[in-house]
């Protein structure tokens, strides 16, 4: 699989401040790449990324297995004995809000890039699908110290400049962790038109978010994009190390042998269900990125098994 994965072409925020003019031009080479990717993948009906209901009602149809129960059309079920569903037709103009967590445990990266990197590209490829059309995108970014907040506009100068903002947010200071919780939160106010949120994290630490994301999910259609490391899911066989959580600035010497990385995995594996299975109660299906794969592909796949759905959904 290393052969396939593709890096993200964005210079390191390790590496010091980046430069106007490379981000300029990553961020172009960016958008090419994505559109490219999707071309045929996506066309017509303005169902973008993440194939929604909308908000006007449309005709009813049977109920499937996994269709929200809140859609249900009870007099058409009353009169038909069976349950039916109603459809939405999908709204023209489509307003998208990216949450972005920039804290410190997405400054690390082991392969192709660092999560930072890839957390950017995430966001780039949904602006870049949800663009034009009189759709406008706006997005809160928060690092635990600090949150800017973009507001939702159209056009492709308006993209650039909340790409560029997004990926210019500073570190977060040594010892400040990460408020996923308060950052999805901030969705909430003020109260926004229904549209699409979509929370662009690695959803480490405590799953204490549950409750603001059923509050947006109330509303608008959510996304969840998990972006991870390997080592984030397993350990490597290196012995004697030294480990710094970046959040807490926190110092611990380990002796990485294979219990302690079973246990890992092990932790590691029901985090990540128990992210999983929080998403889905909010209705929110889970893209997941890796520096270590191909992210354009797995994006390419999402948006095409999305479609297929949802195109299933109304035959």
């Amino acid at each position: 699989m290393t052969s396939s994965r593709r890096q993200v072409d964005l210079p390191s925020l390790k590496r010091g401040e980046i430069r106007d003019p490379a981000l300029t031009a990553a961020l172009r080479k960016l958008e090419l790449t994505v559109r490219r990717k999707l071309d045929g993948v996506l066309h017509g009906d303005h169902l973008g990324l993440l194939p929604g209901p909308g908000s006007e009602p449309g005709e009813s149809r049977l109920y499937q297995p996994g269709d929200d129960v809140r859609r249900m059309d009870w007099s058409v079920t009353a009169r038909t004995t069976h349950p039916h569903v109603r459809q939405m037709i999908a709204d023209r103009e489509l307003e998208t809000w990216l949450v972005v967590d920039m804290s410190a445990s997405l400054d690390f990266g082991t392969t192709g890039c660092e999560k930072r990197d890839l957390a950017v590209a995430a966001a780039a490829a949904i602006t870049f699908l949800n663009s034009g059309g009189g759709n406008r995108i706006g997005a809160i970014i928060a690092n635990g110290d600090s949150v800017r907040r973009v507001p939702a506009l159209s056009g492709r100068m308006h993209e650039q400049e909340m790409l560029r903002t997004i990926a210019t947010m500073p570190k977060a200071p040594t010892g400040v962790r990460g408020d996923l919780a308060a950052a999805i939160d901030a969705l909430r106010r003020p109260e926004r038109r229904r549209g699409m949120a979509v929370i662009i994290s690695d959803f480490l630490g405590p799953i204490n978010w549950m409750r603001p994301l059923r509050a947006i999910a109330g509303r608008h259609e959510v996304l969840g994009i998990e972006v991870l490391d390997p080592r984030d899911v397993e350990l490597p066989p290196v012995g004697d190390v030294i480990l710094q959580d970046t959040e807490s600035g926190v110092t611990r010497e380990f002796t990485i042998d294979e219990e302690l990385r079973s246990d890992f995995e092990k932790a590691a594996e029901a985090h990540r269900v128990e992210v999983a299975r929080t998403l889905r109660r909010c209705d929110a299906p889970l893209l997941t990125l890796r520096t270590d794969r191909d992210w354009i592909a797995d994006v390419v796949r999402f948006v095409a098994n999305r479609r297929r759905g949802a195109l299933a959904g109304r035959a």
